[in-house]
């Protein structure tokens, strides 16, 4: 029991370090992920190594293909659209279900996050930034009251890493996304839901045209 315990417990921490890398881009999309060069950055086994590689394929950040080995998801511009395409449809309809006013406990919830949220920017804190964004969005999301539509909408926030990566540690995006979280807390407090679902809608932008102008850059321009 102990060592199944050692062995999961190492095998998340591998996961977590390469999400962790890809997240902030120091792994882009289309990287190798060789379990040689793996085995001799981590201390674990190679059964350890393929497990994390399993996991981060079932996450959709990493793909496995047979006689070429794992490799960082890189995604063409027409799958970045639809990714998004799906993303804006799943938020829309969370948003426009979510009761208005909302009640004063989600409120005061969003804001404690939005607190960390913006701690964590302050001191460049960039993992605590990550975290806390997709616990703010899934914390309002949730409040639509529909576990499978907040299930899918984490499952395509996860798609989506390699694409938010950048933007992520950007200083610039993390002040337009500070300022969207304050806004959307402001239009639970009232009863229009349509403008919160477009700012929900407008909150993906900067990163899918982000990711699809360096993807769609002549490569003499690179």
């Amino acid at each position: 029991m102990t060592d199944i315990a050692g062995a999961a417990g190492k095998e998340a921490a591998v996961v977590r370090a390469l999400e962790e890398d890809i997240i902030f881009g120091r792994l882009p999309p289309a990287a190798r992920l060789v379990e040689d060069a793996l085995l001799a950055r981590f201390p674990v086994t190679r059964h350890v190594v393929r497990q994390a590689l399993v996991e981060l394929e079932r996450l959709g950040i990493v793909v496995r293909e047979r006689n070429k080995g794992a490799a960082v998801r890189a995604l063409t511009p027409g799958e970045v659209r639809q990714i998004y395409e799906v993303r804006e449809l799943l938020q829309r309809q969370a948003a426009l279900a979510i009761p208005l006013p909302a009640p004063p406990e989600l409120i005061d919830r969003l804001q404690e996050i939005q607190a960390e949220y913006e701690s964590h920017a302050g001191r460049g804190h960039l993992r605590g930034v990550h975290e806390c964004n997709d616990r703010f969005h899934l914390t309002l999301f949730g409040a639509c009251g529909n576990a499978y539509l907040v299930g899918s909408i984490e499952h395509y926030m996860r798609l989506s890493l390699p694409i938010r990566a950048k933007t992520l540690a950007d200083p610039e995006n993390v002040e337009v996304s500070r300022r969207h979280h304050r806004l959307m807390i402001e239009l639970l407090r009232g009863r229009d839901s349509w403008a919160l679902a477009q700012l929900c809608i407008d909150h993906l932008q900067p990163s899918k045209q982000d990711y699809l102008a360096r993807a769609e850059r002549p490569s003499d321009a690179a």
